[in-house]
């Protein structure tokens, strides 16, 4: 053994004085770092080039190593090698067309390192020249659009796929790069769209082609036309808007799982078995723990779906086997590193519901569904900013489905009835609901109690005041619906009732911290005019005389809180202040809620002293209530059933871009070298024709 080591050492003391030996890609890659064409010595130089594995790290850190002086003086061969690449894929032998796609994605990536002060156009004219730039360009997007439609090799559609997200994320604010403007002009749409189409494509690649076609549609968006817009607004073909949705739901639902799977690990393990022994005070600091990274490309692509095409609300509905349940075989992928905003693609297969017919013993499921679920995870905790966003983006997708005649039509079918189960921040006050009591209900069921859980769990010193105000109008737009239809939806409306009396209570409580930072009179204004909502209209969507006759109750119990608020209104509304206009609007709001109290009031005092009653039950308040209705004047307010519609551009421009901006960061950190790997692409061309 000490022999062996000894010639060891000899054999490390010989190399040591001779330089490490070049593989030949490099010494290749060398002479295109010099001023002279490499081809002058070699005319088959270009040809050698691409049959030589990529050495990308190499290839990428040449060129961030020179500085823009240098790197100038070889441009000429830059430009060459990148036309060279664009030829090659149109080549018949598969390794020369990998090689090409993977020296594309290092020379983009790495120009791109040595220019991120200079403009677009300076990466344009470093890469292929300005004279050039529109042919090969073209050719470039023509070479990929077929590789991509062709019958051939998965792995190649994946490598151009990558390429494709490589070139869109190579800056940080994506309608800074220029380069995109040629994917404008010469447009890959219909290949995304076949891709989502096809079960086969849509499993191997649906993930990537989604995420893709989101960032496209955020280029120059509000600047100029975005042909990508155009053209997903108008998608109207089955298939392919349902493939589409799959790829999301099983991204969605994978990260459903993944938190699922923590929860139980975390009730599980050590931590969970001392809460249990001492009770439940450390119970928000354990949850904390749970945490799985959020998702907001695909959330991205939800987001832009729901918007811009009608169709695709149909989507949401589209029942399949619940996800969750089912064990679909998985295939190996290459390992990618996780990131901040999980852009990491689910590692299981995308069910199509071609491949997997419903069972009548399996749970169905739907997109929107599964959405909800995502939704009530990603809104429990908002003080993390990824959180925040997602939560933010899981709203608005919420107000434009809100908005939508056909997507209420489905919510609100009595046809349609799920088992949703929602997660619930674990509290002391109350008890973790039982998955298996869960009654079947409509959809819009569910989106109310999402809307009920997020108002009580977030009454906080850190007051989400964007995410409440979103929160109240997505209820006020669901009860426009049901006004305006005549919906009678069977709901404990109790539950919205109090969260909402909850709600003013506790801007009331923290009046003087809130007002620092908040409008608090915009978010009271609208919580008591749905107040008025149900007061004015609820005879005509509320389930039945009983529930009129209950919300009449909750307004006399809690009395206290509505007297409460108006002493608060009127005191800043008669005062000179910055508050005097948005609190007189309060003042003015709580007409009938105050008639209601000055009426009924009395009439239960007297009711209580003829009967000698000290404490009267809720059914005896009930009946005062009823025989008292005839006698009360209330006043008619205009507007309670009007809202204004969505609208991106005007209001939410700073926050998409800065969203969009976190995930072209992030995509672009996903494609990292291990995902451009050769190894399970030489295995599949393992031999040169």
């Amino acid at each position: 053994m000490a022999q062996t080591e000894k010639k060891g050492g000899l054999l490390r003391k010989s190399s040591a004085s001779k330089k490490p030996l070049k593989e030949k890609v490099v010494l290749m890659y060398d002479e295109i770092f010099t001023t002279e064409d490499p081809s002058k010595c070699n005319p088959r130089f270009w040809e050698e080039l691409f049959l030589m594995k990529v050495n990308l790290e190499y290839l990428e850190g040449k060129l961030e190593a020179l500085d823009g002086e240098e790197l100038m003086k070889i441009k000429d061969n830059i430009n060459c090698l990148f036309q060279h690449c664009i030829q090659a894929l149109g080549e018949e032998h598969p390794i020369r067309v990998v090689n090409a796609l993977q020296t594309l994605c290092a020379l983009i990536r790495g120009v791109h390192q040595k220019n991120k002060s200079t403009s677009g156009f300076d990466i344009i004219n470093m890469l292929v020249g300005f004279d050039k730039a529109e042919l090969c360009m073209k050719n470039l997007m023509e070479s990929l659009d077929s590789l991509l439609c062709a019958e051939g090799s998965e792995s190649l559609k994946s490598l151009c796929l990558k390429l494709l997200l490589c070139l869109v994320t190579v800056t940080d604010n994506i309608s800074q790069n220029t380069i995109l403007e040629y994917v404008m002009i010469n447009s890959i749409f219909e290949a995304i769209l076949q891709i989502l189409s096809s079960p086969l494509s849509r499993r191997e690649h649906g993930y990537d082609a989604v995420v893709l076609l989101a960032l496209l549609v955020n280029y120059r968006k509000y600047e100029s036309v975005n042909p990508y817009i155009v053209k997903l607004s108008i998608v109207d073909d089955e298939a392919t808007l349902n493939g589409m949705g799959l790829v999301i739901a099983q991204a969605l639902s994978e990260y459903n799982r993944q938190y699922k799977d923590k929860e139980e690990e975390h009730q599980s393990g050590f931590f969970s078995a001392l809460t249990n022994m001492v009770g439940s005070m450390f119970i928000a600091d354990a949850d904390e723990k749970i945490s799985v990274q959020t998702n907001e490309a695909i959330l991205l692509a939800l987001y832009e779906a729901v918007h811009l095409n009608r169709n695709f609300i149909t989507v949401l509905a589209q029942s399949h086997p619940e996800m969750g349940l089912m064990t679909a075989p998985t295939s190996p992928i290459p390992t990618t590193p996780v990131t901040p905003l999980g852009t990491t693609p689910p590692s299981s297969d995308v069910i199509s519901s071609a491949e997997l017919p419903l069972d009548a013993d399996v749970q169905t499921s739907n997109l929107l569904i599964t959405f909800l679920k995502y939704s009530s995870i990603v809104m429990q905790d908002t003080k993390d900013e990824h959180r925040l966003h997602s939560g933010k983006l899981c709203l608005i997708i919420l107000t434009c489905i809100a908005e939508d005649q056909y997507a209420n039509a489905f919510l609100h079918d009595d046809n349609m009835n799920f088992r949703v189960n929602l997660h619930r921040m674990p509290m002391r006050h109350r008890k973790k609901a039982a998955d298996k009591n869960l009654p079947c209900r409509p959809l819009v069921c569910a989106v109310l109690d999402l809307m009920v859980e997020f108002i009580v769990t977030h009454m906080m010193k850190e007051f989400p005041m964007d995410l409440y105000v979103r929160c109240i109008q997505i209820v006020h737009k669901l009860l426009c619906y049901q006004k305006k239809c005549r919906v009678r939806l069977h709901y404990t409306w109790r539950e919205l009732w109090s969260a909402l009396i909850n709600l003013l209570k506790f801007l009331m409580s923290n009046e003087t911290v809130l007002l620092a930072k908040h409008n608090i009179f915009t978010l009271a204004l609208m919580v008591v005019n749905l107040f008025n909502m149900f007061i004015t209209y609820g005879d005509t969507f509320l389930p039945t005389p009983s529930s009129y006759d209950e919300l009449y109750y909750e307004i006399i119990r809690m009395h206290q809180n509505f007297d409460n608020l108006y002493s608060m209104v009127l005191r800043l509304s008669t005062n000179a202040g910055q508050w005097k206009e948005p609190a007189s609007k309060v003042t003015h709001a709580l007409v009938n809620i105050r008639a209601i109290i000055n009426h009924f009031n009395p009439k239960i005092e007297s009711y209580a002293a003829v009967n000698h009653i000290s404490q009267l039950s809720e059914d005896q308040v009930l009946e005062v209530v009823r025989s008292n209705y005839d006698t009360l004047t209330l006043k008619l307010q205009d507007g309670l059933d009007q809202y204004e519609r969505y609208s991106e551009q005007h209001k939410e421009a700073a926050f998409f871009k800065e969203l969009v901006r976190s995930i072209s960061i992030n995509v672009r950190k996903n494609l990292a070298f291990n995902t451009l790997s050769q190894e399970l692409l030489l295995k599949e061309f393992s031999t040169i024709s």
